[in-house]
């Protein structure tokens, strides 16, 4: 069936309570997450489609987790988070193959066993974010690494649907990921489940200097061109953002909401703007999108 529902959801993980009180000084950006998981649960998706620009990533290709599972671990101020995760073998191919016919390159990235029901990938900050709000909001102590669910319990609790993990790589053409998103949809409405779709989306980088950045003006010049994009209910015209400004701004969600404006293109949605704000050096969004009735 049609896309569900579809999100920008930011990935700095001190927002997930477990990890940190104050989020880093992200409290309206916490809860504006905690009402995209209602939104997102209430339209009770068996299967969640993220995108995300950390991760696994292949040189000229948007690579997708040919594996079982994912689990990871996030650490911040002394306090852990784990997660372990299921894959969907199904949705993750019909993507595939519907992202060839649209001659988008594809890498299948596997990891640690050598069977794809063995396989576990790790997962970092952009996968565990948004997903923690989006599931069940669960600390999995002890199923962080990548053999827990075969030695650690063989009988626990999914906290989330069963995902697919995509990575974009950002030498490919913008375009790419409008059509990579048409792929999505494409495969979804020819799933018989109900599909979720989340660009895991930090934005400007460059808000204050760190070790990995120096502060740039361009920094909240972006954010609100993207702030702006989404209200209009059009993440498509992105696509025309200018390189420097991308590069000055050092944003890492461009590519994942392209996806998204494909998707839309396919499954008109209407969206709404939750939250912004940059309280440390970065910027995070937080957007819903609804299946236009």
């Amino acid at each position: 069936m049609p896309l569900v529902y579809a999100c920008v959801a930011p990935h700095g993980f001190p927002i997930i309570p477990d990890l940190s009180d104050d989020a880093d000084g992200g409290l309206a950006t916490r809860e504006a997450m905690f009402e995209l998981g209602r939104r997102c649960q209430a339209h009770e998706p068996e299967v969640i489609v993220i995108a995300t620009p950390h991760g696994f990533r292949v040189e000229n290709m948007i690579t997708l987790a040919a594996v079982a599972r994912g689990a990871g671990t996030l650490h911040w101020g002394g306090r852990t988070l784990e997660m372990n995760i299921p894959v969907d073998a199904g949705l993750t191919d019909q993507i595939a193959e519907d992202a060839r016919l649209r001659n988008i390159p594809i890498a299948m990235a596997g990891f640690a066993g050598n069977r794809r029901d063995q396989s576990v990938i790790p997962l970092d900050w952009g996968v565990i974010t948004p997903l923690w709000f989006v599931g069940k909001q669960q600390n999995m102590i002890g199923m962080g690494h990548p053999l827990a669910h075969i030695f650690e319990s063989s009988d626990f609790e999914e906290t989330v649907p069963p995902v697919v993990i995509a990575n974009p790589e950002r030498s490919l053409p913008r375009s790419t990921m409008v059509e990579f998103g048409k792929a999505i949809a494409d495969a979804a409405e020819r799933d018989s489940r109900r599909v979720a779709f989340i660009a895991s989306c930090d934005w400007a980088h460059t808000h204050k200097t760190t070790p990995a950045h120096e502060a740039h003006p361009d920094a909240p010049v972006v954010d609100q061109m993207v702030v702006d994009a989404l209200k209009d209910n059009d993440p498509g015209r992105l696509i025309d953002l200018p390189e420097e400004k991308v590069q000055n701004a050092a944003i890492d969600g461009l590519w994942q909401t392209l996806m998204l404006a494909g998707a839309m293109e396919l499954v008109p949605m209407q969206g709404e703007v939750l939250s912004y704000e940059a309280p440390a050096y970065y910027g995070m969004i937080v957007a819903s999108f609804e299946r236009n009735q």
